[in-house]
């Protein structure tokens, strides 16, 4: 990919297959034992991922390996800044409160994700963080983004886990 973020996210189909990489780190985390989740970041100006992530939270025994983190602080490296304006951080679930914050304090540009979270979404759906006038950067955000399949692996993965907690 060469185009610009603005022009590549134009289509659809583009960002669904940003959305698919996506996915794809939300499955390394499920086959981790871990809440699959999964994170890119892309950046608009090379139209390479420089971030990838994926729910670590159990194998780090850390609060905050939330994928979204992971590829912030990988993109960080990339790029040499932590103002990453040019980028676009897609996610398997929309972000919590600590992850959408993280996204408005690393300047990114545009965030995109799949399906929304009911108990801790603070991009849209409780909270909205990363459109809050009163914060000193504001984030384009694109929702929906194949929201089936980002639905289901989560859904699976914690009918999963009741069974085996019932046993």
């Amino acid at each position: 990919m060469t185009a610009p973020l603005t022009d590549y996210l134009q289509n659809r189909a583009a960002a669904e297959a940003l959305m698919r990489q996506a996915l794809e780190q939300a499955a390394e985390a499920l086959a981790r034992d871990e809440v699959p989740i999964g994170c890119v970041v892309l950046d608009e100006i090379s139209g390479r991922i420089i971030g990838r992530g994926y729910n670590r939270r159990i194998i780090d025994r850390d609060p905050t390996a939330h994928a979204e983190v992971i590829a912030i602080r990988q993109a960080a490296v990339v790029v040499g800044d932590w103002r990453m304006n040019h980028c676009t951080l897609a996610v398997t679930l929309e972000p919590c409160p600590m992850c959408a914050g993280a996204t408005v304090n690393a300047r990114i540009g545009r965030l995109i994700y799949g399906c929304p979270d009911p108990k801790a979404g603070a991009v849209r759906t409780l909270y909205q963080l990363c459109e809050d006038s009163r914060l000193n950067h504001r984030v384009e955000v694109i929702d929906g983004i194949l929201p089936g399949p980002c639905s289901a692996m989560l859904s699976d993965f914690f009918k999963a886990r009741r069974r085996i907690d019932k046993k």
